[in-house]
């Protein structure tokens, strides 16, 4: 357990080089913005430096910190409007609290006082490139979904946009994938093959999941790896596969064809899930139900599938967001009556570059989001309902 330690305030170059580096950064991305990235970070390290020096020398650090804020404010105001001033706002923040961190020691309250400075950096150090790789995976996300509300028909932000400004948003990239036959034809096709690919997808992966689970069964490692070599193999390869064996015997083309390559994809994620969740699963309730004269299909659907279930779901929504998501085989596979929202984005973007592929993405973004929290809700439950505590 840590030992709060007493606050004590480090050497001036300990602190001005932490700022420094900060300041280094954000002048650095500023920078390169502008084509100037060197000169950014050498700018941004020593503003940010003498401003540190300066806001330390202050006797309140609450009214060093607001008169930051305010001379961020300021400056964004001045160069890029409203949505400068509130970037300033929160830049401003961020460098007064960083600052006093540093400077008055608090980077040691909450860690155990025998800690050398060598373990302290790496503990901070590896939490901010964990945090870099988290923004590197994320901003493509994040400026795609103020961009679907442009109200010109550009995919970078106009002048109005970065100034706020209610002239430079507008909903009519929604208004035109709602309206337009092409894409409605396309969220219809989705509709109506991922639901289908994941019921197949649970109902063979769940029956594969079980029979593996089973210590009777011969060559289980072998039929495993080939259950889930879909994951493994490069896509490009699985959809040429299907392409050849579909055509051979008349699936290409089809709606079932589609479902059943789909299906064939979801397949792994629901054995995997499904195999994890049958890890911690009492096989005596099995055993306990045959000698109280249950068949084995009263069994599985009264004792395993309840305790599996979260497993089950899982997978199916790993399954659905797979088929949902999923471009490249169904390009090989469909005709042009199946297609998808992926195959109409990615034609949108070869043959006629259309902002409203960036409403599209708001919306698979919105739903893939719901879907990862409901998978992290069930695999709470799923931990709980195990006796694994969840801290």
């Amino acid at each position: 357990m840590a030992v709060l330690t007493p606050i004590s305030r480090t050497p001036i170059s300990f602190y001005l080089t932490g700022v420094a580096l900060a300041g280094a950064f954000v002048g650095g991305v500023i920078g390169k913005v502008n084509d100037a990235g060197f000169l950014g970070m050498i700018i941004g390290a020593a503003l940010m430096a003498a401003i540190g020096f300066a806001l330390t020398n202050i006797p309140s650090e609450k009214l060093a910190r607001r008169a930051l804020m305010v001379a961020f404010v300021i400056a964004g105001l001045y160069f890029g409007g409203i949505g400068g001033a509130i970037l300033g706002l929160a830049f401003g923040w961020f460098f007064g609290w960083f600052t006093f961190w540093l400077y008055e020691g608090r980077y040691r309250r909450h860690l155990a006082p025998y800690l050398t400075p060598m373990q302290v950096l790496w503990y901070y150090s590896f939490r901010v490139i964990v945090g870099l790789i988290l923004f590197f995976l994320i901003t493509p996300i994040v400026v795609v979904m103020p961009l679907s509300f442009n109200a010109e028909s550009f995919f970078t932000f106009t002048p109005e946009m970065l100034q706020l400004k209610p002239e430079g948003y507008s909903l009519r990239h929604y208004e035109d994938f709602f309206t337009n036959q092409d894409w409605q034809q396309a969220l219809w096709n989705s509709v109506r093959i991922a639901p289908a690919a994941t019921i197949l997808s649970v109902s063979f992966g769940t029956l594969a999941a079980i029979g593996l689970s089973q210590p009777h069964v011969p060559f289980r490692r072998a039929i495993m790896a080939i259950l889930i070599s879909p994951m493994i193999v490069p896509l490009i390869i699985s959809a040429a596969g299907m392409y050849f064996f579909y055509s051979r015997i008349g699936l290409q083309g089809t709606y079932f064809g589609v479902v059943l390559a789909h299906a064939a994809l979801g397949i792994p994620f629901v054995i995997i899930t499904v195999t994890a969740t049958l890890v911690g699963f009492d096989r005596s309730l099995t055993r306990a139900a045959a000698n109280m004269g249950a068949n084995p299909v009263t069994t599985f659907f009264r004792i395993q599938m309840p305790l599996i279930m979260p497993g089950v779901i899982s997978g199916g929504l790993f399954a659905f967001i797979t088929s949902f998501d999923e471009v490249v085989v169904v390009l090989f596979v469909g005709a042009a009556e199946q297609k998808t929202l992926p195959w109409q984005m990615f034609t949108g973007l070869r043959e006629q570059i259309s902002p409203t592929i960036l409403a599209v993405a708001t919306l698979m973004v919105g739903i893939s989001i719901a879907l990862l929290s409901t998978l992290e809700m069930l695999r709470r439950r799923a931990e709980r309902a195990r006796g694994i505590a969840d801290y």
